[in-house]
């Protein structure tokens, strides 16, 4: 923490505050019954005190009544892996999904308290129907199916509450199907809050951060390495710009977000992290006691290792491109969809120059799809099709596909076509182990690090806070002193 704020918290209350940190850093909205009850109050208590350190140290924004609490942030990149937060029941929406929730919350700008799901759909039908490709048709169920999943996302954050009748009533049909909501206008406004406002931009970039430029401050510099460290658990130096690894590579930043969150922080040759041994402050944690598809994740990252180990002279190498490097492209994807007949052209934001300098990208190891498909069936011959659950059994490739689609989520692994690049964070998970259950058709595949019998135990690899990537590898040579 910055000299401004180190006074104010006692050493006797730091772990209290680090908590309600916490808890405001992972949770997208807090209310009385949300995540939990009492956690409002706890956050409450240190509402001030957090107020002017997450604006002080990251630039964002903590907007905090007596009823909810709520963290705008200050974005530096589009991330693929914020959608996790548009979800339920641990699936993302899709574009149909996320559509139909920001036009229902523009429809209850113009609802009272009160309005039947009936009455809402009818009122936001008209403005869907406007949208080429989107649309909605109440005899179509996969439109049905994507409203009732926005309405439960709305109704889970305390933007509306049911006062009689069920959306899935509603969705089945007849007569008596239907379904009351009281509308909390204030959560639906903290909600969504864009930088500026989405009329006035011509390009998505204009609900980032500015970028920093040759002159800017050091201190906007380390607030964007801040930021970066909190977001994006491994910050890797050749991902970023030289003014931000010059401050994550010195003594200041990266130690106050530690304090700050009551992580430890960890740096290595090839960058930083955080490191939580808790696994709580996370979104995806891993590795755990997770289904087919995080187990077969973890023993893959150990079949890699060992691969590596056997044969490392004669891997391939290629460049992989880090998220920096990547981002233009992913916006001008974006702002190829942008309706540029809805733009006020007279209050348009001007874009400014991104042009930013960063390293070159990193040279990767390589491994083959046909190598990590000989993986899968060795994990299946050591432990049999049904350890893997009768979704994956008689799948082995699709099993390999979501794994490596979770571990490209974690930002473990880099896809390209032909294979996967491995980043050093993977071999931070090298010693994990499977075991077969002790009882049987449990379908669990309880895995851990492997404790040598003539060297000290090796502590559980930590999650990543936030965004859930883990941490940094453990190889031989390229560790530096930790602080």
């Amino acid at each position: 923490m910055t000299r401004h704020t180190r006074p104010r918290v006692e050493t006797v209350d730091l772990g209290s505050y680090q908590q309600a940190v916490r808890k405001v850093l992972t949770c997208d909205v807090i209310t009385a019954s949300r995540p939990r009850p009492g956690v409002l109050d706890q956050v409450l208590y240190w509402a001030d005190q957090m107020t002017e350190d997450l604006r002080a140290l990251f630039g964002y924004t903590l907007v905090a009544t007596t009823d909810h609490v709520r963290l705008v942030r200050e974005l530096d990149l589009l991330d693929p892996t914020q959608r996790q937060e548009f979800a339920r029941k641990g699936r993302p929406f899709d574009r149909r999904r996320l559509a139909y929730l920001c036009l229902l919350l523009a429809a209850f700008q113009r609802s009272q308290v009160e309005i039947s799901l009936g009455d809402l759909v009818r009122g936001f039908a008209p403005s869907a129907n406007e949208i080429e490709g989107l649309g909605y048709d109440p005899t179509d169920s996969t439109h049905k199916a994507a409203l009732v999943d926005v309405a439960h996302w709305l109704l889970d954050r305390g933007a509306l509450h049911l006062s009689d009748g069920s959306v899935e009533a509603w969705a089945r049909g007849g007569d008596q199907g239907d379904a009351l909501f009281d509308i909390d206008h204030e959560i639906c406004e903290v909600l969504f809050r864009p930088t500026r406002p989405i009329q006035h931009l011509n390009s998505a970039s204009g609900l980032l951060s500015d970028p920093l430029g040759p002159d800017a401050p050091r201190e906007r510099a380390a607030q964007r390495a801040r930021r970066l460290l909190l977001e994006y658990p491994v910050v890797y130096y050749a991902d970023v710009e030289p003014e931000v690894a010059a401050a994550l590579r010195g003594r200041g930043p990266a130690e106050e977000v530690a304090r700050l969150t009551g992580t430890k922080l960890e740096r290595r040759a090839e960058g930083v992290l955080l490191a939580d041994a808790s696994g709580t402050f996370t979104d995806r944690a891993f590795p755990g006691r997770g289904g087919a598809v995080t187990r077969t994740a973890g023993l893959l990252l150990a079949q890699i290792a060992t691969h590596f180990e056997d044969s490392w002279a004669a891997l391939g190498h290629l460049t992989a491109p880090g998220p920096l490097h990547e981002h233009p492209e992913l916006v001008a994807r974006i702002d190829a969809g942008v309706p540029r007949e809805g733009v006020v052209t007279e209050l348009a934001w001007a874009e400014t120059d991104r042009t930013t300098t960063v390293a070159e990208p990193a040279s990767l190891p390589l491994v083959e799809r046909e190598r990590l498909e000989d993986m899968v069936a060795d994990l299946f011959e050591e432990f049999g099709a049904a350890s893997f659950t009768a979704t994956w059994q008689q799948d082995p490739h699709g099993l390999l596909d979501a794994a490596l689609s979770l571990l490209t989520d974690l930002d473990l692994v880099r896809p390209l076509p032909g294979g996967v690049l491995v980043t050093p964070a993977a071999l931070r998970y090298r010693n994990i182990r499977g075991a077969l259950p002790e009882r049987p058709d449990t379908g669990l595949l309880p895995f851990g690090p492997i404790e040598p019998a003539d060297e000290p135990a090796e502590e559980p690899p930590p999650t990543g806070p936030a965004e859930t990537r883990p941490a940094q590898p453990e190889t031989e040579g390229t560790e530096e002193t930790a602080p």
